[in-house]
């Protein structure tokens, strides 16, 4: 067993990361301000950390810290003592350098990188700032933001970075090694204030957080604003979810070229993709809907059970575990497919196990096995090793003419995040892949990466978002036919060309944005239009989706959509078959440069070449607490050395913290916050560990949830005690009201179970949607004639109004 050194108190060495408890040692990172600014549905982000040394000696801060993926930074800068200092992109090896060598030569420096395991992790290093001084960096952002499916615009500053998994054989994961406080004593506030522009209208505005009332500040209500209360924590993901009037609308947006005076600098080539127009296309593709549901395919649902998954959904008592949100919604999920179709179950985590040797034809039988393991299912399985199942599940033959669908649910704390998607894209010609990032800090690269990978569609439940109604919806989209042969064309005046920067969309469902950046050739003569068409087959039938647009348009003052392109198009690099040739490498390099948008080979760096006081010595290095803490057995722990041992297991938790004053110091040379198992490193008193709290009582089965586990796998409900208790009549009254006497009880249940569903779930009509499908299915094959008779019947016994066009009549 390997073990990890004792620590010493202080200081502590850099490659271990510090849980300090009962320390008085400032925390050099006082505040962080952030300015958000929403046109539409892209947000331009300015987000200011401010520094100070309080301490006698010159310190070195490093702050690491989570954003998504689809952030792309082109700007940071610092300010001291009045002074501006602009930083440089470089690439990566030679702002490290550059970094290093004005740290040993006693200047002031800093340093803003991608973390290499992960796009969507970032670090921040403050080199060398004297005792007493102050200090502010600011870095700039620009992203896409998702629409939610009630039509909300999300914007998310993410503020929980969790430690991420590391198997064996790939090096400790930045995010392993960072100090976690008790949520209540980040030392940091946070400030924040947005605004929002809609040439459609802003009807709401609304938060996780509490913040200040929408104050619009133009009177057809385009534009508002909105802040966070005074003194906000930042222990906890910041979320603002905006309402527009329009939000599905199909559109273009033309970004004029970026001259010299802008943010591009002189020396850059002319043929760089800043010196010429860029369009951003947004399309909500549409096609007819499948009335029927079909009996194809091939269902396999792969569950994290690693230990964090006992982790709460929010910070709230008496809220959900995320492994009992999983359970509920596989039990929604085996509800609601059909029959005929295929499925499996896989839970993983240090290993993996599956429910069956392989997939099984979805019968009666094979539901009801199932459901009896979903519900046995725990989080014991350790850390997150979501590799593994991937390959067996691969390494397995499909099932002819039963397309599979993979559905991944995790709360994201991997580190080999490519290793994984590239295991999806090597296999996306016989599957597709929809997945779920469950709880804060779930990585948006693994998420996101493996949905775009596997030509799927990824969600992230938070809060108290309904796991439910997202991944139902999911399943409704890997139902529908798979859409082929996807082209744009182009319709542009004469002299005029449009190159395409990003990948057209190779997976098309209904409603799902699809967004495609293009760069536009050639002189634009005034008034002039243009036309793009998205066109692909459904089934046999093509469908076009076209938008007419303007080519004229004026210079803005920041280059928005250039940089999104570019983002996009170094991803889509970074991300492809050839990332590590040669030839990939230099184009990822040279679209980082040209546009000033960082990537994993470049890193911002900036030097103050006027320090005043040279500082003597190496700085002390100072990480900055990230929110979290680690408990063992369901006991908080404040403390812990990560190296692999088989006797105890740690994850990072946002439950009340109970640190002990005695000890001070915990080194976590590979902090994990699922399989962590450790030895103890400790100063000051051992064998101090309290007894572990009992354990919480059982929660009560939701009634919604309880009905739903009632119906059988062909569509219908039985005539039982349970049944009649969930509806509060009695079976022999429910029996003596039954219209028809000579048609089969199981009809009269069916009907009585979907008019109550629509009198008293129709809020969650989405999670049973699709098991209403299959009971109006196998309805009209039993009822016959005597329909309108069980319906009207079925009105009046549960005193309800129910159309009876829900059930075709």
């Amino acid at each position: 067993m390997r073990r990890a050194k004792m620590a010493s108190p202080s200081p502590c060495p850099p490659c271990c990361g510090l849980i300090i408890v009962g320390s008085k040692v400032p925390v050099p990172l006082k505040g962080i301000s952030v300015d958000v600014q929403v046109k539409g549905f892209v947000s331009d982000v300015s987000a200011t950390l401010k520094y100070k040394n309080e301490e006698e000696k010159a310190v070195e801060a490093i702050f690491v810290f989570p954003m998504d993926e689809d952030s792309a930074v082109y700007s940071f800068e610092a300010t001291i003592e009045g002074k501006t200092i602009v930083a440089d992109l470089q690439e990566k090896k030679q702002a490290r350098e550059t970094y290093d060598e004005a740290i040993s030569q006693g200047q002031q420096a800093f340093l803003l990188e991608e973390d290499e395991s992960s796009a969507d992790v970032f670090s921040c290093n403050v080199g060398n700032l004297p005792p007493g001084q102050e200090a502010e960096v600011t870095l700039k952002y620009v992203r896409e933001l998702p629409i939610e499916a009630d039509g909300a615009v999300r914007f998310v500053l993410p503020a929980v970075l969790n430690p991420r998994y590391t198997p064996e054989e790939h090096s400790v994961s930045v995010t392993a090694t960072r100090p976690l406080v008790p949520m209540e004593d980040i030392p940091y506030s946070l400030s924040l204030s947005a605004h929002f522009q809609s040439a459609h209208g802003i009807a709401k505005i609304v938060s996780n957080c509490d913040i200040s009332p929408v104050e619009y500040t133009d009177p057809d209500k385009t534009a508002a604003k909105v802040s966070l209360a005074d003194g906000h924590k930042f222990q906890r993901d910041v979320e603002l979810l905006a309402y527009y009037s329009e939000p599905n609308k199909p559109s273009v947006t033309v970004e004029a070229a970026v001259g010299s005076s802008d943010a591009v600098k002189e020396s850059k080539p002319s043929d760089s993709l800043m010196t010429e127009s860029i369009a951003m296309l947004n399309f909500y593709p549409s096609f007819p809907v499948e009335q029927e549901q079909t009996s194809c395919g091939e269902f396999i649902f792969v569950v994290d059970r690693s230990g964090s998954m006992e982790c709460e959904m929010y910070y709230e008592p008496n809220a959900p575990q995320r492994i009992d949100c999983a359970k509920e919604t596989l039990v929604l999920l085996l509800k609601s497919l059909p029959l005929g179709c295929y499925f499996n179950i896989f839970g993983f985590g240090s290993d993996f196990e599956s429910f069956f040797t392989e997939s099984k034809e979805y019968t009666q039988q094979s539901m009801e096995e199932a459901i009896t393991k979903v519900n046995e299912m725990k989080a014991d399985l350790g850390g997150t090793e979501i590799l593994e199942p991937l390959k067996k599940i691969y390494d397995t033959a499909g099932i002819p003419d039963h397309p599979r669908q993979l559905f991944l649910f995790t709360d994201g704390e991997v580190g080999n995040t490519k290793q994984v998607i590239d295991e999806v894209a090597r296999n996306a010609h016989n599957h597709r892949c929809f997945t779920f990032g469950i709880g804060e800090g779930a990585s948006t690269s693994l998420i996101k990466g493996m949905a775009r990978a596997g030509s799927g569609i990824c969600e992230f439940i938070s809060g108290k978002d309904r796991m439910q109604t997202k991944v139902l919806r999911a399943l409704k989209c890997s139902l529908q036919p798979t859409v082929k042969n996807v082209s744009l064309t182009w319709s542009l005046p004469p002299g005029m060309e449009a190159i395409v920067l990003s990948k057209v969309p190779t997976a098309i469902f209904q409603g799902q944005r699809s967004i495609v950046y293009a760069q536009l050739k050639g002189k634009v003569e005034t008034e002039a239009e243009g036309e793009v068409c998205l066109q692909y087959n459904f089934k046999q039938d093509p469908i076009k989706n076209s938008i007419r647009f303007p080519l004229k348009v004026e210079k803005v003052e920041r280059p928005t959509i250039h940089r999104l392109a570019a983002k996009t198009l170094i991803s889509d690099l970074e991300s492809g078959k050839d990332s590590e040739s040669e030839e990939v490498k230099k184009r990822i390099l040279e679209t980082s440069l040209q546009s000033g948008v960082i990537s994993s080979l470049t890193a911002f760096v900036a030097v103050n070449k006027d320090t005043k006081t040279v500082v003597e010595g190496p700085p002390v290095r100072r990480d900055i607490p990230a929110p979290g803490f680690m408990y063992y057995s369901g006991m908080p722990m404040a403390m812990a050395c990560s190296m692999p041992a088989p006797k105890m297991r740690m994850m990072a938790c946002p439950r009340p913290a109970v640190y002990m004053e005695s000890i001070e110091v915990a080194c976590c040379a590979a902090l994990d916050s699922d399989d962590i198992m450790a030895d103890v490193c400790q100063v000051g008193a051992p064998n101090i560990l309290p007894s572990p709290p009992p354990p919480p009582p059982a929660k009560e089965i939701p009634i919604f949830v309880r009905f739903i586990s009632l119906q059988n796998a062909d569509g219908s409900w039985k005539l039982n005690p349970e049944f009649s208790s969930i509806l509060g009549i009695s079976q022999q009254d429910i029996e003596d009201k039954n219209p028809d006497q000579n048609v089969d009880s199981s009809v009269w249940a069916t009907v009585l179970a979907l008019i109550w569903l629509h009198a008293s779930c129709l809020d969650q009509r989405e999670e049973w949607e699709l098991l209403e499908g299959k009971a109006l299915s196998w309805i009209k094959a039993k009822a016959g004639s005597s329909l309108d008779r069980f319906v009207g019947a079925g009105n009046e016994l549960l005193k309800s109004s129910v159309d009876p066009k829900v059930f075709g009549l």
